[in-house]
């Protein structure tokens, strides 16, 4: 599916990555690879993240959304690298544990004055 935006909410452990358009909604749940809390939370850090910036391949917006931490690292790690998908994140902003209809609300809203600046001609 092509889409223009997208929502994550991650935490160090999963990533709910969705991905919308104006009709259409696509929903990808990617969880970290690490499941012995003795290896530390961020054992594994790399590889979920790959699975996720993968996962945002051809998306053009990217609102990171959740609680901690883990949407800073994703970001720095992006930055080294994953360029295309550091350049696609536009805001990461705090959240407790929505439901997916509620991410998609808080992305289409975010996203709407992105949307108004890119049909007014006076903002290109």
């Amino acid at each position: 599916m092509s889409t223009f935006h997208a929502v994550v909410w991650m935490d160090h452990n999963a990533a709910h990555v969705l991905m919308f358009d104006r009709e259409h909604v696509q929903a990808e749940r990617i969880k970290s690879r690490n499941t012995h809390s003795h290896q530390g939370k961020h054992a594994d850090s790399k590889s979920y993240f790959a699975d996720i910036s993968q996962g945002l391949a051809g998306v053009h917006e990217v609102l990171l959304t959740g609680p901690g931490t883990a949407r800073t690292e994703f970001r720095t790690w992006c930055e080294e690298h994953a360029k295309g998908c550091a350049h696609a994140i536009i805001d990461s902003v705090a959240s407790d544990h929505p439901t997916d209809p509620q991410l998609v609300a808080m992305g289409r809203q975010y996203f709407l004055k992105f949307d108004k600046m890119s049909n007014d001609p006076s903002q290109r």
